[in-house]
């Protein structure tokens, strides 16, 4: 069986209790400036409110964003610059031409420099308004990356040290008419090891990377992303700076910090109703009563509320109940129905100030985690329920989109999840060792239905438990759950990544006697802390408090099972290099595959914009370089030795082209069998083992380029992997796997009705294109959201049956048809390794494009089968309908998708067509 899995070591986690009163020394000053739990403010209409008689009316707040240009300087003074905010040194230094591309060769080991400098961001700015007029101005910052002393005037106002917080600073009473803002930071490097040093009580593992991620130390002692200081597939760039808005806001009477809604269902009454939650700052000393009312018109939905705000920070909830004859469309995951919204209008008129009008969009979803017993088996389940119905969850895991976070547009962002939709994933897991995305990731991720896993940035460690840590991190689970919860697509709350199994399977070789220390730890930060502010604030929707975890049994088990990765129970994660990844008895037959994966290379034309002409080779110092995963280039080799023939081309960049393609073609492979294994077991229990409800390998993109284990590259190019999951993922898929000489094939599909439909087996020998045999089998029935065996039959009576036939000279592919154009992909298995393939023919693959409307055509043909035909485009950005394919006939039609403009000329002069058989 497979190695559990040490994989990706180094990085930060959750979990610790202070178990005595002693405190961990901290730098000079290190709170302040309330770190507050509110979203971001939300689009707000300012109406003066009628005034009363005698009165004049009442103007709204005034928001003033400080975003732009501020001066930059380092240390000592010696280097000084513009920088823009939102905004990092790093890119700061680079748009400046202080620095080449971070990403380029050797350079994030050679700008280490950067992070271990102390920077100060500063500007001065004219107050935009009377000050007077004001009862309260507050300088609030969205993000600051990450420890910094913040000064206004030369008075300061306070300290940070938590990236995922919002600090919001009052500076009534230090503001003038010109002022000048400082925010001096101090290296996260440093100010890591300093906490971790002054941590004297007992050691909170791990304490540095392993030396192959090139990394820093103490990731886990603060506050910040913990991949930036290096992952198994990253560079390590500790950042320093403001990463998001920064603004002042001037306001009387009271001003609205946050706002959110969720949505029920009311069985008893059967009846959907929101929860609306608005928390205000009142800087009126007494009491402001009045009315709030909240409509839906396309739900001819529409309620008032009196409410009354006390002086200071409170929140009213109201609840609306929606109107009974109206039918609410609810939100579903991509593949299972819309994702409907509901435009929402929420009024403020408040007898002091003005009228405050809040445009939302409602929206209305269910989830429930469902662990039940199941009939012939021990443990328990482990599924979501979306709006009362059981969904298979399809999709992978998402890291940070680049190393320095102000490069993470929108149209990237967008990118990358519509690539996740279009391969059919209906779910992603943000993983915790990055950021809390922002706003328009989750915007994204409703509008396209893709379900939400959502960590808390925990991962891979042991983390402290003192008070002050405690204290930051309330506040940051406060803030990002109250700003996150009104998203429909977050369906899990995950309090951390793998860091209960890292104490179950003792990572970090704690003595026995010393394991309490550690367990007490990790229930304080994760149950006692982040699990109690969790359901306080959010009740729609489950908690767990790690992954892999075995969910209630966990629980049952003091919060730390004996073994995590227990496939009766929960979610596992499962890594195995060095078996046949074609082996589907090595996997697990679990109830939910939360982690898995194989890595590959990224193209030649990605690598290439990062490296030079010396680097292009398999061994070079560069391809060492940008692999931090320990023997992950050999471990490829090795998969790929299993069934295909090595390249030993003479000339070197062919040869590390064809490795290039073959680690994309065996990650593709690999990873395909083992979903398949997964989909297919979801109906069934086989030795007490099965029900398996979700499949999310590791990982979907990358952070920078280099091999890893993402679908899609750095810049969004979909890797041979992506292609293979549209195909693996799809609605409608058979699929097939052989056991004791006997081929099954089996009926998956995620369609809400049962299909009658035609199962075409067709065997092929590799030396042509004509099929040896083919098989109709009509009237198969393929039930609704489950997976079925539809086809057997012994291999022997296969081969006997198709004259001619050997394992080693024939290929079977099957596909699914019903009436009304419905198709599943034509799927394939292999007979034998493809290195033993018998009659495989050296081929003549050509391809014709043309262009149609906003799309391009290209006519593939080929002389012989071909298996895994690849088309690059090089630097053109877009992808293809299908690529990697297997093409068992002369022609084939492929359309490529362009992301920007793009000419016939220059796809024909940039097209690379390759086939296994090129690999020489």
């Amino acid at each position: 069986m497979a190695v559990r899995r040490p994989r990706r070591g180094a990085a930060a986690a959750p979990e610790s209790p202070a178990h005595s009163s002693r405190r961990p020394c901290r730098l000079p000053g290190r709170r302040a400036g309330a770190a507050t739990g509110q979203a971001a403010p939300l689009l707000l209409v300012l109406v003066a409110a009628a005034a009363r008689a005698g009165a004049s009316a009442a103007v709204g707040p005034e928001v003033h964003s400080l975003r732009g240009s501020w001066r930059l300087g380092n240390g000592n003074g010696s280097v000084v610059l513009r920088g823009e905010v939102p905004g990092c040194v790093h890119t700061a230094l680079h748009r400046r031409g202080l620095i080449q591309d971070p990403y380029y060769r050797f350079n994030d080991v050679m700008y280490r420099w950067i992070s271990l400098d102390n920077w100060t961001y500063s500007r001065t700015f004219k107050t935009p308004f009377d000050v007077r007029k004001w009862q309260k101005v507050n300088l609030v910052f969205e993000g600051v990356d990450t420890v910094a002393q913040i000064l206004i005037n030369n008075i300061t106002l306070g300290r940070t040290d938590n990236m995922f917080n919002r600090y919001s600073f009052d500076i009534t009473s230090v503001i003038k008419e010109v002022n000048f803002v400082e925010v001096r930071f101090l290296s996260a490097i440093s100010y890591a090891a300093e906490q971790s040093r002054c941590h004297k009580a007992y050691s909170i593992p791990p304490v540095c990377p392993p030396p192959v991620q090139k990394g820093e130390c103490h990731a886990n002692f603060i506050r910040k992303e913990q991949c930036s200081f290096s992952w198994d597939w990253g560079p390590s760039f500790p950042t320093q700076g403001i990463w998001k808005d920064v603004r002042m806001e001037a306001y009387n009477h009271y001003h609205l910090i946050h706002f959110s809604l969720t949505s029920f269902f009311v069985k008893s009454a059967w009846q959907w109703s929101l929860e609306i939650e608005s928390i205000f700052d009142v800087v009126s000393s007494k009491p402001i009563a009045g009315l709030v009312t909240v409509s839906i018109p396309k739900l001819q939905t529409q309620q008032t509320f009196s409410v009354k705000l006390q002086p200071g920070e409170g929140s009213i909830v109201l609840l609306v109940n929606i109107n009974k004859s109206s039918t609410v469309e609810a939100w579903w995951p991509n593949g299972h129905g819309k994702q409907t919204g509901y435009n929402m209008t929420t009024t403020f008129n408040m007898e002091a100030g003005y009228q405050i009008e809040k445009f939302s969009k409602a929206y209305f979803r269910t989830v429930e985690l469902v662990q039940e017993s199941i009939p012939g088996s021990p443990g328990l389940s482990f599924y979501f329920r979306i709006n009362g119905r059981p969904i298979f969850i399809k999709g992978s895991n998402w890291i940070p989109a680049d190393s320095f976070q102000d490069r993470v547009t929108y149209d990237i962002l967008w990118l990358l999840l519509k690539s996740a939709a279009d391969a059919n994933m209906n779910a992603l897991r943000v993983w915790g060792g990055g950021v809390y995305e922002q706003d328009e990731f989750y915007d994204i991720c409703d509008e396209l239905g893709i379900m939400i896993w959502q960590d808390f940035m925990f991962a891979c460690a042991l983390y402290p438990t003192d008070q002050n840590y405690l204290e930051s991190v309330r506040a940051e689970v406060s803030h990002q759950v109250r700003r996150l919860k009104s998203h429909p697509s977050i369906i899990l709350w995950s309090g951390n990544n793998e860091n209960e199994a890292a104490i179950a399977s003792n990572w970090f070789s704690i003595p026995y006697a010393d394991r309490e220390v550690y367990i007490k730890d990790y229930v304080m930060l994760y149950v006692k802390n982040i699990r109690e502010i969790v359901l306080t604030e959010d009740k729609s929707r489950p908690f767990i408090a790690s992954s892999p975890t075995n969910g209630l049994e966990s629980v049952k088990e003091g919060w730390v099972s004996q073994n995590p990765y227990d496939t009766h129970y929960g979610d596992t994660h499962f890594y195995d290099y060095s078996n046949d990844c074609w082996n589907w008895t090595v996997y697990p037959k679990t109830r939910f595959a939360s982690e898995y994966g194989f890595q590959s290379w990224p193209s030649f034309s990605t690598i290439e914009k990062v490296s030079s002409t010396e680097d292009w080779s398999y061994t070079s110092n560069f391809s060492l370089h940008r692999q931090h995963h320990e023997n992950g280039n050999d471990q490829m080799l090795q998969q790929i030795g299993h069934h295909f023939k090595l390249p030993q081309s003479t000339d070197p960049i062919k040869k590390f082209k064809d490795m290039i393609y073959l680690t994309q073609v065996m990650q593709a492979q690999c990873i395909k069998t083992e979903t398949e294994f997964y989909r297919f077991s979801q109906s069934e229990i086989i030795k007490g083992e099965g029900h398996t409800m979700g499949a999310l390998y590791w990982q979907l993109n990358d952070i920078w380029q280099a091999p890893s284990w993402a679908s899609l590259e750095y810049g969004g190019k979909w890797k041979l992997l992506h292609y293979f999951a549209q195909n693996f993922f799809a609605p409608l898929l058979p699929v097939a796997y052989e056991d004791k000489g006997v081929l099954y094939i089996y009926g998956v599909s995620d369609l809400h009705v049962d299909h009658k439909l035609t199962l075409r087996v067709v065997v092929h020998a590799w030396s042509s294109l004509e099929p040896v045999c083919t098989l109709a089998k009509d009237s198969v029935t393929v039930k609704a959201q489950s997976a079925v065996p539809i086809y057997k039959e012994s291999i022997n009576d296969l081969l006997e049956r198709c004259r001619n036939c050997t394992r080693k000279s024939c290929v079977v592919t099957f596909c699914l048809v019903g009436e009304g154009g419905l198709q599943s992909p034509t799927n394939h298995h292999f007979l034998s390794s493809l290195k033993d393939a018998v009659g495989l023919e050296k081929t003549q693959l050509s391809a014709s494009v043309s262009q149609r409307d906003d799309i391009y055509v290209f006519v593939l043909q080929t002389t012989a089968i071909a298996p895994f035909v690849s088309l690059d485009v090089g630097n053109i950005k877009g992808r293809f309908s299908d690529n990697g394919f297997l093409m068992t006939e002369k022609k084939k039609v492929v359309v490529f998708y362009p992301w920007e403009p793009t000419s016939v000329e220059e796809l024909e002069k940039s097209l690379t067509l390759t086939s296994l058989v090129d690999v020489v």
